[in-house]
């Protein structure tokens, strides 16, 4: 049995995804721990206390522990402005992770640590002091990348923190004994970019609860969450910034709209981000000023569990981002049975197979989605094809898989002579 510290500095794997800085990430380092805690190792997830009514430890299962760390302010602190806490953060993570005199803490107290795994890149800068500090390998999950978004986004980065973070993230991915990656695109990424050896790098696809998303009554689903029960419904669910594209979803709308289909849109998330803010009041302007007021339905952030009603609602999830290293949306849309229109961006171009459980758009053009959107729900018959295929596509994607993949690389690199800094 491993002892894993996982550590998740900006964002908790206990807040609600889809609003501030909480998303797939959140997701992925719940179900990820709770996953390998249930396959039998003891999993400590160290993230940053941000309110002061939060306890110290939340035991969330056996075998799974969410330890709030102080650093800076008790209090929400922008992520651009997190890396000067990383030292107190990794200070009080080591002490910790030690006995008081720094020793590895023995087995009737828990016992060590045998790997620590960082989840983005502020966490990263930590794993790897730890990595030294306690002789333990570091295994590292970025989920996005400085050098990705940037060429995504460019108008959206910050010269100076982008700087850094991309110095942080080459060197994190320098001394990672295991740099892990959701899928060959982001894989590639890592390497041609970072310049990481393709040897370091581990294939690990996350996965998605079955137990909630699966297929369902459409109707049933639409009275319960009150939502127009005739016509086309789309679905964007995600963190409402410039980078996420629910635009391209509204475009799409009244596009659809236009060429005389009966559709509604509903948007399911909240602001996050510096422009986060400004993102949601241009788009709830778009839609007046679109004349869509009447069709297309905001919703704040749902509980994770819940979600799944919303996917089996629709006909059709709309996931038009600039960049996406997985795309967990996609993911879980398609094991409710409901197909994905989707950019062909990272990750997202390995979950939907084109003209089978979705489509995949080169551009943010409304009028393609619109398109592919249209040949997705032409025919009842058309529509269950591409419904089936989708739940079985989901279906190689599992949490329980991904622990054991995980469980078996932590093994192998405890085993094994750690990686010295280049």
């Amino acid at each position: 049995m491993s002892r894993l510290a996982i550590l998740s500095l900006h964002t908790s794997p206990l807040a609600q995804p889809g609003t501030g800085d909480g998303g797939g990430m959140n997701v992925y380092v719940r179900e990820m721990a709770a996953a390998l805690a249930r396959s039998g190792s003891e999993c400590d997830v160290f993230t940053r206390l941000d309110d002061p009514s939060q306890p110290p430890i939340v035991e969330v299962e056996p075998g799974l522990r969410v330890h709030h760390v102080v650093a800076g302010p008790q209090a929400p602190v922008p992520k651009e402005q997190l890396d000067s806490l990383v030292p107190e953060f990794t200070d009080r993570v080591l002490t910790a992770m030690t006995t008081p005199s720094g020793l590895p803490i023995p087995a009737g107290q828990g016992g060590p640590y045998h790997a620590v795994h960082a989840n983005y890149w502020l966490s990263g800068i930590a794993g790897h002091i730890i990595k030294h500090e306690l002789d333990i390998p570091l295994l590292s999950t970025f989920h996005t990348l400085d050098r990705v978004k940037a060429e995504a986004m460019p108008e959206e980065v910050d010269a100076r923190l982008s700087e850094r973070r991309a110095a942080a993230e080459a060197a994190v991915i320098g001394c990672s004994d295991a740099i892990l990656a959701s899928c060959t695109v982001e894989a590639d990424q890592i390497a041609s970019l970072y310049q990481a050896d393709p040897a370091r790098i581990a294939i690990i696809p996350p996965g998605v609860d079955h137990a909630f998303f699966a297929p369902g009554d459409r109707q049933q689903a639409r009275r319960a969450l009150e939502l127009p029960p005739t016509g086309s419904l789309l679905l964007f669910v995600g963190r409402i910034q410039p980078l996420k594209g629910a635009h391209v979803a509204v475009g799409a709308l009244a596009e659809l709209l236009e060429r005389g289909r009966d559709a509604s849109l509903v948007i399911v998330g909240g602001p996050s981000g510096v422009a986060g803010e400004a993102t949601q009041a241009e788009l709830v302007e778009m839609v007046v000023q679109l004349g869509l007021s009447d069709r297309v339905i905001f919703r704040p952030p749902q509980p994770h569990e819940l979600l799944s009603s919303y996917y089996r609602a629709a006909d059709v999830t709309v996931c038009p981002s600039r960049s996406e290293s997985f795309g967990l949306v996609a993911l879980e849309s398609a094991a409710c049975g409901t197909p994905v229109v989707a950019a062909a961006v990272g990750g997202l171009t390995t979950l939907v197979d084109q003209g089978s459980t979705g489509f995949l758009i080169d551009a943010p053009d409304p009028a393609a989605y619109a398109s592919a959107i249209e040949a997705t729900v032409a025919s009842p018959i058309g529509a269950m094809r591409f419904s089936t295929a989708s739940v079985l596509m989901a279906q190689r994607y599992t949490w329980r898989s991904a622990a054991a993949q995980m469980t078996e690389l932590t093994e192998e690199l405890v085993s094994r002579q750690l990686l010295s800094c280049g």
